[in-house]
């Protein structure tokens, strides 16, 4: 293709110029129906690029299980591809219902695309995928990585092993869940004498608090909490060219800001980033200390101290503490095949930090997700 044969759309989806006709045997030109479908893309989530794929891999990851409506994966190192994503993350997909004709796909997509912000594709049943970034280089590196992690979770599937758990172990059938073992039974005395696929519901999935839940109470205010405020400075003194940390110092720099003109209590101004390294580190201490204090949820301050816990986990200054039941109540539901997820204040890396170092050992294995 040249750029001669491409269609010019307004934002509206207007046609603003057309490819000239080719001299047979080259049909007359006809702009795509995923047309609209792109638009959405560009004007929901202000993408620079769509690519729709009909690649078979992301055509059969939604034909496994038809009752599905989405397709999760999780530790995987190409989720990492994805934008905004890490390896630790469970990787969420919705997927929608195909049509005779890809411009009727339009209103389901805008429902998946507002359903889920933070997906940067949407899968269509027995058809493909539609992926988008803010380049067409982010676009068709998103797009690499989702058909890997699709033909990865194909061929798990294919070996009995369930690619949305984080150990991949083998594929578990929950009573009252609905399954493809349970489809497979040819006959009616078959599935009558599974009972796998009768007796009562079982959870599909758990969702645990962590303070209170899995954890005393005391951990978190009296030690996480004093142990983030009492090495604010030196983390920073000692990371402060790191750009994991600038990128940090920025972030709190725009909430102190906020801050500043919303007229928030212990709010001091930052000194600008030509100013001596503890000046601007001094600022920052007394910010924080303020936000502790006040036990504000805010990213900036949840960013950072899951840095400083992170540094103090391993160097075993911090060790997870968790209810004694804990670990038993973990693997026992994992056994089950149900999918345990942690939903906290607390940022997904301080949750990952806790689970991760317990003095029942790493605990993450039986953990699907982590919600902020």
């Amino acid at each position: 293709m040249e750029p001669e044969d491409m269609y010019v759309l307004s934002g509206d989806g207007a046609i603003i110029s057309s490819p000239s006709p080719k001299p047979y045997p080259h049909k007359p030109p006809k702009c795509s129906d995923c047309a609209p479908l792109f638009m959405k893309a560009y004007h929901m989530r202000n993408a620079g690029a769509v690519i729709h794929s009909h690649g078979m891999e992301s055509c059969l990851a939604t034909m496994i299980n038809p009752h599905l409506k989405e397709f999760r994966i999780t530790h995987m190192e190409m989720i990492k591809g994805i934008q905004g994503h890490g390896y630790y993350d469970e990787l969420v997909i919705p997927i929608i219902e195909n049509t005779a004709y890809e411009n009727e796909l339009t209103d389901s997509l805008a429902k998946a695309i507002e359903a889920y912000p933070k997906t940067t594709a949407v899968l269509v049943r027995n058809h493909g995928i539609y992926v988008w970034g803010d380049s067409w280089i982010s676009a068709k590196t998103q797009s690499e990585c989702y058909h890997y992690l699709f033909d990865a979770a194909i061929k798990l599937h294919q070996l009995g092993l369930d690619w949305s758990t984080p150990d991949h172990g083998p594929i578990q059938v929950v009573k009252g869940v609905p399954s493809v073992d349970c489809r497979m039974n040819v006959s009616k005395k078959a599935r009558i004498a599974d009972s796998n696929c009768n007796g009562k519901p079982f959870p599909r999935c758990i969702v645990l608090d962590i303070e209170g839940t899995t954890t005393p109470i005391s951990f978190v205010t009296d030690i996480l909490f004093p142990y983030a405020q009492n090495n604010v400075g030196r983390h920073l003194s000692a990371t402060y060219a790191r750009a994991e940390t600038q990128d940090d110092i920025k972030l709190l720099r725009s909430q102190v800001e906020d801050d500043l003109k919303q007229g928030v209590i212990g709010a001091v101004p930052i000194p600008s980033e030509d100013a001596e390294k503890e000046e601007v580190i001094a600022a920052l201490v007394a910010n924080v200390e303020a936000m502790i204090k006040a036990d504000r949820k805010i990213t900036a301050l949840k960013q950072l101290q899951g840095h400083i816990w992170r540094t103090g986990f391993e160097t075993n200054e911090l060790k997870g503490i968790v209810f004694d039941d804990v670990p038993e109540a973990l693997e026992k539901w994992h056994a089950s095949g149900v999918k345990v997820y942690i939903y906290s204040s607390g940022s997904r890396l301080a949750q990952r930090l806790l689970f991760g170092n317990t003095k029942f050992g790493d605990l993450r294995k039986y953990l699907s997700g982590y919600f902020d």
